[in-house]
């Protein structure tokens, strides 16, 4: 039985510490905050309560696996999974919307066809056809497996089969996702769905390699899900599915330095001055955690290089308490796409704040999260430079960006600033502090192409004992990715450095 040091207890980290305990090791979780979560976080007040980080839940088997693979009751026992439908409704800048049904690609081609015109519907369609190859190419390498050695055959080929594009004498084939919705999608309003996708993952539409295909993909393929009383209750039955397994958690544990021992991890530092002893350390981040590690580099020169934290878009998240019952058939999800993603974006990279932001919106039909039913709880979400990039400290700089945001949500929900009781803005200041990234950037999930800048560490460093976990490490942020990245280094701990993924 190892003793393993875990630092953090985001998503990643607890379902590492989680399959850890199950397979007979001593597993102790050190938090610098006072919960668990990582950006899975709540916001509560005046009996309403709002989630502050996703909003819902793809690929879910991830999570249902980790509990079967760590005890006998089902993610089902313990949470309340919900299949929205809608998946999502879409307001286009032109004041077209369409409702996408959950999980149906014919429903899904009849809705763009009925909304948008005929032959929108087949478009997208075959776009989802092509997708799911570009699915099916890189979902081992990419999720299921720890990075290949030779990483640079997912950063040099572009997995996505574009169809040829003829104009003039000349034949090209989209690499991009913007030339999927140019050549492919043809239409303004089916390019903007589009380069959603790439937004809300903090993705430039404009550079996102045609590979990002597979976000959308997963959403039409496996559905989108609610977890009742909030997402936080996935974080919770995570976090208690780890005592059972009598992993222990630290809170209000800073981790100050990785110890080393005769050229290996040998445990932890912490800021009140005690030493943890382990015979293996998991962290988060592979910059922050190489912070902790004196005088090593935690990857060779032949690594795989990525973006900096900092340099990962952040969220700005308004959280509106509104008089009046929430309205009979609303969406749970609602995307109000702004008039120019390729210039919001391009404001994105001067590190300003978009005027015409794209804002998600996320009203659950959930009593647990409002104080009665003459009350509705709202969560509106942007993309935005980072910490880094933008003073959200500066006077004014969050309030005037949320009053854009909710501009722009009336579009779709007329009355919002008549209801509002009161509204709490939370900007990548608050992810810094919750999480620890710097500037408060959110990872994006990894893809394939794009010369490997979208690829993430391997979870394996060149220190032996020390493996990397949740979001900014292999295969990248989201849910379903961080659950990935805890079986991933789960298995590289209890099988060896041969282990290549579940079968």
């Amino acid at each position: 039985m190892a003793r393993i040091a875990v630092i953090g207890a985001g998503m990643g980290a607890m379902a590492a510490a989680a399959r850890l305990a199950v397979a007979g090791h001593r597993v102790a979780v050190y938090e610098r905050t006072e919960t668990y979560g990582g950006a899975v976080r709540r916001f509560e007040r005046d009996g309403f309560a709002f989630d502050t980080g996703p909003g819902l839940l793809p690929l879910p088997a991830v999570y249902r696996d980790l509990f079967v693979k760590t005890g006998k009751e089902p993610l089902e026992s313990v949470v309340e999974l919900v299949q929205v439908d809608p998946s999502s409704r879409h307001l286009f800048a032109d004041g077209t919307e369409v409702s996408l049904p959950n999980a149906s690609r014919a429903g899904v081609v009849a809705a763009l066809d009925e909304a948008l015109g005929a032959g929108t519907g087949d478009r997208w369609g075959d776009f989802l056809v092509r997708a799911r190859e570009a699915w099916d190419r890189t979902r081992r390498p990419l999720l299921e497996e720890p990075l290949w050695p030779n990483w640079s055959v997912l950063a040099d080929r572009e997995p996505y089969p574009s169809v040829p594009h003829k104009k003039l004498l000349r034949t090209r084939r989209a690499g991009l996702l913007a030339e999927i919705g140019a050549w492919e999608l043809r239409d303004p309003r089916l390019a903007a769905l589009l380069d959603g996708y790439a937004l809300a993952y903090g993705l430039d539409p404009s550079d996102a390699p045609a590979s990002a295909a597979v976000l959308p993909y997963m959403e039409h393929a496996f559905g989108t899900w609610y977890v009742r009383g909030g997402m936080r209750e996935l974080a919770r039955a995570v976090y208690e599915r780890c005592v059972a397994r009598r992993v222990e958690f630290h809170f209000g544990a800073e981790v100050t330095g990785v110890l080393e021992k005769d050229g290996r991890a040998a445990g932890l530092e912490l800021a009140d001055g005690s030493v943890v002893d382990a015979d293996t350390v998991v962290g988060g981040g592979p910059w922050r955690l190489g912070s902790l590690v004196r005088g090593r580099e935690l990857y060779d020169a032949e690594a795989v290089e990525v973006n900096p934290e900092g340099m990962s878009p952040g969220r700005v998240v308004v959280c509106l308490a509104l008089r009046g019952a929430r309205e009979a058939g609303a969406a749970h999800r609602t995307v109000v796409h702004g008039p120019d993603s390729e210039s919001e974006w391009e404001l994105f990279s001067l590190g300003v704040p978009p005027e015409q932001p794209t804002v998600r919106i996320d009203r659950p039909d959930d009593p647990a999260l409002r104080p009665d039913d003459a009350h509705e709880s709202m969560v509106l979400t942007a993309t935005v430079p980072s910490q880094t990039h933008y003073d959200w400290t500066a006077d004014g700089a969050a309030d005037a960006f949320a009053d854009r945001m909710l501009a722009a949500a009336e579009r779709a929900v007329p009355g919002l600033r008549e209801r509002t009781l009161w509204r709490e803005v939370r900007t990548p200041v608050h992810t810094r502090e919750e999480t620890g990234a710097e500037g408060g950037g959110v990872p994006a999930p990894a893809l394939a192409a794009a010369r490997g800048t979208l690829l993430r560490p391997a979870n394996r460093t060149e220190l032996p004992g020390l493996f990397t976990v949740g979001g900014w490490a292999h295969p990248g942020g989201g849910l379903p990715h961080a659950g990935m990245s805890g079986a991933l280094v789960a298995g590289l701990i209890v099988e060896g450095p041969d282990f290549r993924g579940s079968q």
